[in-house]
Formats: C-alpha cells, sequence, structure tokens
C-alpha cells in the first residue's frame, strides 16, 4: 500500500487533475452494479482475505471519513458466494497508529493461544504506522466472533523501519509453522519471517532486488499451485510481488516469480528469466492477493485486486465511494512453451448474475460498424474472434455523448489492447492512454471474455493467459456495443453475451 502521508492536498488530488471531477448524477452512474465498492469514502488495497464458517472476508484499506486516502483502517465485507457482499462497520479502526494492509488466518490449532471455547480465533497481522515516529512494524489482533469485533494483542515485529510493510501470513504445513511475508519497501526486497505462534517471529531469508523494480516493492503473497502441463503431480509456488510504480500499464502494477519454496527461502525455477512476468497488463490491477483457509473441498487459489493505479486513485470522478475491487479470480499455472505463466479466470460463481442471454454467430466485420446484439453498462460479452485480413479489428461501447472505449486486436503486432483515450471526460493528465498486452495471433484466432461493469473493463483474453483492467469514465448514458475491421474483414464466429444483474447480500 503506497504511503502518501508527505502529500499536500493539492498532491493527493495528484499532479493534472481537473476540479470539480465530474457533476454527481456521472459520479452515481460510475457505481458497479457487480464488482465490490463500499457505499461510500475511500478504499485501496483488499487485505485478511480469509474463509471461515461459509463466509468469505474481505478486509480492505478504507478511510472512515472522506473519499480520499488518510486515516487508514480496515474496512469489512463479507460474502457466501464471492459475488454478493454485505458491507460491514469498521473492523479494524486507526488508534495510535494507522492500521495499514496485511492478511488474516485462522489460528486452527490455537497455536497463538487467542481461541475461545474450544473455537479457533481468527488472526490478522497488519501494518501499523505511527505517524509521529512515522514507523511501521507488524501488529496482531484477533477475532472469537466470526472478524465482527477485534481485539489487539499489540506489536510484534519491528525492525526500526519506516518502510516494512504489508505482512501475509500463511501456515506452511510441511515445516509445521506459520510464515510471513513482509516488503522491505524501497529496497525492492522481500523478508521472510517463521513463528511457532503467531506472536514471536524469527527471521529466515530475504528475496530480491528482481523483476520490475520501482519506487517500492508492496503487497506480497505466496501460494502453491500444480502445474497444468507440467510433469505428472508437479507443483510450483508463485510469489506475488506489486510495484507502487514502474508496472507494464504506467503506474502502479503486479508481477509474479515462479520457483520453490522450503518453509523459509523462496528460490525461483532455474529457467526463470530477468524480465519481469506481469499479473495484468492494464493499469488498474493493483495490490492482489489470495484467500487464506477455503474449504478443503474447494482446490481454487482465489485472489482479487484493487481497481486503481496510484497515479490517479484520488482523483477519479466517482461519488460517494471512490475505489473498487477487480471480480475474484481463480489463479492457475501453466507450463508453456515459454516457461511457467499464470492464467485467470473470473470465479464461476459470477455466472449466477447473468440474465438476458444474447448471441450470435457468423458476424462479418468491415470498416463500418455493425451493432452487437448487447447493450448497458453492466454486460459479459464472450466471442470468438477470426482476424482474416483485417489489420486490427475493435470492439467499442460508446455512450450517449460519444465517448469510446476500445477492446482491439492487432495480428500484425500479437496485440490485443483496450485504448481508453477518448472513453470519457478529462479528470486527470496520467489517465488517458492505451494499454497492449502479447498474444499469439499466428492461428488467426483469439477468444475474448470482456466484464464491463459502469467504469471497469476486465478483459481476459484465450481463457485468461493474458488479462487486461482498466478503470474508463464515460460522459454519461447508457452504452452501445458495435464491432468493426480496419484494412481488411474479420468474422466474429460465436458471441454470446449477457447482462449482469445488480448483486445484493442474501
Amino acid at each position: 500500500m503506497r504511503r502518501l502521508l508527505a502529500l499536500g492536498a493539492a498532491a493527493l488530488i495528484g499532479a493534472g487533475a481537473s476540479l470539480p471531477i465530474a457533476p454527481a448524477a456521472l459520479a452515481e452512474e460510475a457505481r458497479p452494479a457487480y464488482h465490490f465498492a463500499p457505499a461510500r469514502n475511500w478504499m485501496n488495497d483488499p487485505n485478511g482475505l480469509v474463509y471461515f464458517e461459509g463466509e468469505y472476508h474481505l478486509f480492505y484499506q478504507y478511510n472512515p471519513y472522506g473519499d480520499r486516502w488518510g486515516h487508514m483502517s480496515w474496512g469489512h465485507a463479507v460474502s457466501r458466494d464471492l459475488v454478493t457482499w454485505e458491507e460491514l462497520p469498521v473492523a479494524l479502526p486507526e488508534t495510535d497508529v494507522m492500521a495499514f494492509s496485511g492478511s488474516a488466518v485462522i489460528d486452527w490449532n490455537n497455536t497463538s493461544g487467542f481461541g475461545k471455547n474450544g473455537r479457533p480465533p481468527m488472526v490478522a497481522a497488519y501494518t501499523g504506522y505511527d505517524p509521529k515516529t512515522k514507523n511501521q512494524s507488524q501488529f496482531v489482533a484477533y477475532s472469537n466472533d466470526k472478524g465482527r469485533t477485534w481485539t489487539v494483542h499489540g506489536k510484534v515485529l519491528d525492525i526500526g523501519s519506516t518502510e516494512f510493510r504489508d505482512p501475509k501470513v500463511f501456515w506452511h504445513a510441511a515445516s509445521k509453522q506459520w510464515v510471513m511475508l513482509v516488503v522491505m519497501a524501497v529496497e525492492n526486497r522481500l523478508a521472510i519471517y517463521t513463528s511457532g505462534d503467531l506472536k514471536t517471529w524469527a527471521h529466515a531469508s530475504d528475496f530480491g532486488p528482481a523483476g520490475g523494480r520501482g519506487k517500492n516493492w508492496e503487497c506480497p503473497d505466496l501460494f502453491e499451485l500444480p502445474v497444468e502441463g507440467g510433469k505428472p503431480g508437479e507443483k510450483r509456488w508463485v510469489l506475488g510481488i506489486n510495484l507502487g510504480d514502474s508496472g507494464v500499464g504506467g503506474g502502479s502494477g503486479g508481477q509474479y516469480f515462479v520457483g520453490d519454496f522450503d518453509g523459509a527461502r523462496f528460490t525461483p525455477d532455474p529457467s526463470w528469466g530477468r524480465e519481469p512476468q506481469w499479473m495484468d497488463y492494464g493499469a488498474d490491477f493493483y495490490a492482489a492477493v489470495s484467500w487464506n483457509d477455503l474449504p478443503k473441498d474447494d482446490p481454487r487459489r482465489i485472489w482479487i485486486g484493487w481497481a486503481n493505479d496510484w497515479r490517479y486513485a484520488n482523483a477519479i470522478p466517482t461519488y460517494p465511494s471512490r475505489g473498487l475491487m477487480s471480480l475474484p479470480r481463480v489463479v492457475s499455472l501453466k507450463k508453456t512453451p515459454q516457461g511457467y505463466r499464470i492464467a485467470q479466470a473470473p470465479v464461476r460463481e459470477v455466472e449466477a448474475l447473468r440474465s438476458g442471454h444474447r448471441s450470435a454467430s457468423a458476424l462479418a466485420l468491415g470498416e463500418s460498424a455493425t451493432l452487437l446484439p448487447i447493450e448497458g453498462g453492466a454486460v459479459e460479452l464472450d466471442l470468438e474472434l477470426e482476424t482474416g485480413s483485417a489489420e486490427q479489428v475493435q470492439i467499442a461501447f460508446t455512450d450517449d455523448k460519444g465517448f469510446q472505449t476500445l477492446i482491439g486486436v492487432t495480428p500484425k503486432t500479437n496485440e490485443v489492447f483496450i485504448d481508453r483515450t477518448r472513453s470519457g471526460p478529462h479528470f486527470h493528465d496520467a489517465f488517458a492512454d492505451r494499454h497492449t498486452a502479447p498474444v499469439d495471433l499466428t492461428s488467426g484466432r483469439v477468444r475474448l471474455r470482456a466484464f464491463v461493469d459502469q467504469s471497469i473493463i476486465e478483459l481476459y483474453v484465450n481463457d485468461g493467459q493474458t488479462t487486461i483492467t482498466d478503470r474508463f469514465f464515460p460522459g454519461g448514458g447508457g452504452l452501445k456495443w458495435s464491432a468493426s475491421a480496419r484494412g481488411g474483414t474479420a468474422t466474429i464466429r460465436k458471441l454470446d453475451g449477457w447482462m449482469l444483474t445488480k448483486s445484493k447480500a442474501p
């Protein structure tokens, strides 16, 4: 989680921002129908992702007092299906320290002694930021009522640093101990600690600098996955590291490494190169971390990211809340000709929100725009495209004011892109951009699955082998969808689309 404490009010808004940002009515239109956002105020990093007794817990960085970064506390929402969320009261409020990012676990064996009446406690590890000394140290709190109320145990790890944050804690079964990942942010380094009781921690090893580097590393995660297409029974560990800047989308972003972990040290696979591998090629997928303690009968690894970018996060034209989460995504690991690579897919539970199915096949595309049989701002679109002789194929969604966002495929350069340079009124100089992702288009075919939700688009290419996540802020009114081909012809072989209904907590 990037720290903005030294910035003045003007800098918080961001260089190049224009105020007033947008009329309140337009800002309200940007509110998502099926992505989580708090009812009001500022939200950033997902925190404390854990499953317990039928509930998925989503804690998050939250300002209870305003819609820009500050007074950092842990907001809280729960869901029974990962798509319908109930917002609860603040879980960990700011005290003499702000409650920065962290994680949560279920201490099934009560190693901490925090359990009560034979029930395991929910334990949160988070960074406490002291605004007087600027110190960042790791704190532990626990709950005996499913995360509704919390008791702060106190500080458990302090190395005297002002850039030491974002603890991710998990149980490592093979070594029978707790593991904590913490970033030495400005050093672009990860520190790994171990513990038997969640209260006393010993330094085990460091990792980095490596891969993508910037002004800071943040929000680490580490988990083991089976390798699809690998040797029988092969598994590898995936280490996620987020960067506050210098990401592939131009600002904040996430990278990953693949290797082995023995309970104390992460070692990249010998085949792993020096170039960063990105979680997502858009500008708005950051601080992604995964859920701990999913049910034993659910083998998925599921993570979620903050759909924003630190360059303009404090200026996005939404009201009364500022900040939303991506869809929860299933992460898998594949062995490809290029090496180990992750793939991502929205959780299957989102399909329960579908209504109004529309379909088409064999749609011939040329220079003139072809209207697609779907409309609106809360849409899932799944299409199989044959690029034919086209130099570029574009899927456009256009608002009533003429502002337009493009999904594009460029066969010659083997790229898929999202172009938001003309997606809505200007509000920040760093926002308008075109984000590209490398995709092998030599076969002349590509599958695009897009989830659009008022002000966000998540694009999954070829079953999630590549993703692009971007925010966009239209000028107003509904969205109309069309497709065209430039410099030749192309064909949509198959198209399925749905409206995704507004989620409501059960």
